[in-house]
């Protein structure tokens, strides 16, 4: 609703601004308080004319989106144990994409496949002018061996870097392909309603593509997938947050993920005359300590965490022989992207002198899988009573940074970003003890995978309203 009329006719109220040009915006919030306090009788006369239809028509929106999400629970269940039992894993999710696909041409969206490999996209119109909303979910899942007795327990097995290995949804992005099924089949039921475009977005191979190949987010936003959309929003189901909730954060959610390498070359020796060798294995514990004295010595972790780990070290065939050469390889996580810069530009610097000093060579690579998973903290805010009508204010709330890292940053590149997380954990357990993601006893609890679907569902209503 526009017009020219003042603002001080809703002074009062909560949630009116003027925008440009003395144009007056009322959300949902103002009308609801006006009406509650009794401040209906201020407004001018078209006003008390339109305003209860409006806030009727907003009420009638989040009770259908209730009821639908509710509707559909069972078909979400039915689907995300399906794909649990049926894993695959980045850029082989053939089987995954085509049951996706299958979805959402019986829905009659208008469906693309192959992009980024595996990945899936399908548009729905809905029946009013408005902006393009893009949801997102991935679909693959991880080498490991389930061990969750459960009767959709995954069996399967397959190659992985020239080995067989078990496969499982070990991150919970079954959960995640089946909320936005779920989502698609309740928006497309409500298209006449919806202001806008709503492109889905499936995603293939967000724990990185396996060897030298090409994948994830950042080929979906290379191949175009982010083209003309004004904002997206994306979830992480959470084996730690209790079922039902919903957290976020605004600003810098997840960390960035840095992959480095170390290699240092020495000189051999038999393991009785070390003084005649250049050990790389003493140069590589060296290195290694000198590296966390980067995160508790160099670092202003008042700005943002900084977690340097090294998680291999190869070296030596025999007990008595030191080796030519060693191999350092680990992550860098980082909440601030000039921290990153900085951390990236210490770790060489800490690597090269200590080596020098001990006369080896060494040679850093540092390889940028994600960037910090940024949620816009005006969308964020704008966004909040959205997350709060699925889960309850009561429900949603703040989280802490997650040094874990998410390729959904990439698509924030494009547009404004909002990420959040779904509570899985059984009610009651201890989030301490909850069994982490990417372990062979991750487990969720799907029976509110609904409070997913009506998520997005209000995103998509809200933000096209607003």
């Amino acid at each position: 609703m526009t017009g020219n009329y003042k603002l001080i006719t809703l002074s009062a109220m909560p949630g009116c601004t003027a925008a440009s040009g003395g144009v007056l915006k009322i959300t949902e919030e103002s009308l609801n308080y006006g009406i509650n306090q009794n401040l209906m009788k201020k407004l001018p006369f078209f006003l008390l004319a339109v305003i209860p239809a409006i806030v009727s028509q907003a009420q009638d929106f989040r009770q259908q989106i209730g009821q639908k999400a509710a509707g559909i629970l069972p078909k979400v269940i039915e689907w995300r144990r399906y794909i649990h039992q049926h894993p695959e894993l980045s850029n082989r999710e053939f089987k995954t994409a085509e049951y996706i696909a299958a979805h959402l041409r019986a829905l009659g969206l208008d469906v693309q496949t192959g992009i980024a490999k595996t990945g899936v996209t399908a548009i729905l119109k809905g029946g009013k002018p408005g902006p393009v909303v893009a949801l997102r979910a991935d679909m693959d899942a991880l080498p490991v061996l389930e061990k969750v007795d459960v009767p959709f327990k995954s069996s399967v097995t397959a190659e992985y870097l020239g080995q067989t290995v078990p496969v499982m949804h070990a991150c919970g992005h079954d959960s995640h392909v089946a909320i936005l099924m779920g989502t698609a089949e309740v928006l497309a039921s409500m298209k006449k309603d919806i202001r806008g475009t709503v492109k889905f977005i499936f995603q293939p191979a967000e724990e990185g593509p396996p060897g030298d190949e090409e994948g994830g987010a950042s080929l979906m936003v290379k191949e175009g997938v982010m083209d003309g959309v004004d904002a997206i929003f994306g979830l992480h189901i959470s084996s730690s947050i209790e079922v039902g909730n919903i957290r976020y954060r605004p600003g810098a959610m997840m960390a960035s993920a840095d992959w480095f390498s170390i290699a240092i070359k020495g000189k051999p020796a038999h393991g009785s005359t070390p003084w005649k060798s250049i050990d790389p294995i003493v140069v590589g514990t060296q290195i290694m300590n000198g590296l966390q004295t980067i995160v508790s010595r160099q670092s202003d972790i008042v700005t943002a965490p900084v977690v340097i780990t090294v998680a291999k070290f190869h070296s030596g065939v025999r007990n008595n022989i030191i080796p030519e050469e060693a191999l350092l390889e680990g992550t860098i996580r980082t909440l601030d992207s000039d921290m990153q810069k900085d951390v990236h530009r210490r770790i060489r610097l800490t690597a090269q002198k200590i080596a020098e000093s001990m006369g080896a060579e060494v040679k850093v690579d540092i390889d940028t899988k994600t960037l910090v998973t940024f949620n816009d903290s005006a969308l964020t805010a704008r966004m909040l009573p959205s997350l709060q009508k699925a889960a309850g204010a009561d429900k949603t709330g703040i989280m802490s940074w997650v040094t874990g890292a998410e390729d959904f940053s990439y698509y924030g590149t494009k547009a404004p970003a909002l990420f959040f997380y779904l509570g899985g954990m059984p009610k009651g357990d201890d989030p301490d003890k909850a069994p982490s993601h990417h372990t062979p006893s991750f487990f969720i609890d799907d029976s509110m995978l609904d409070v997913g679907v009506k998520a997005f569902c209000h995103l998509v209503f809200d933000y096209g309203r607003k």
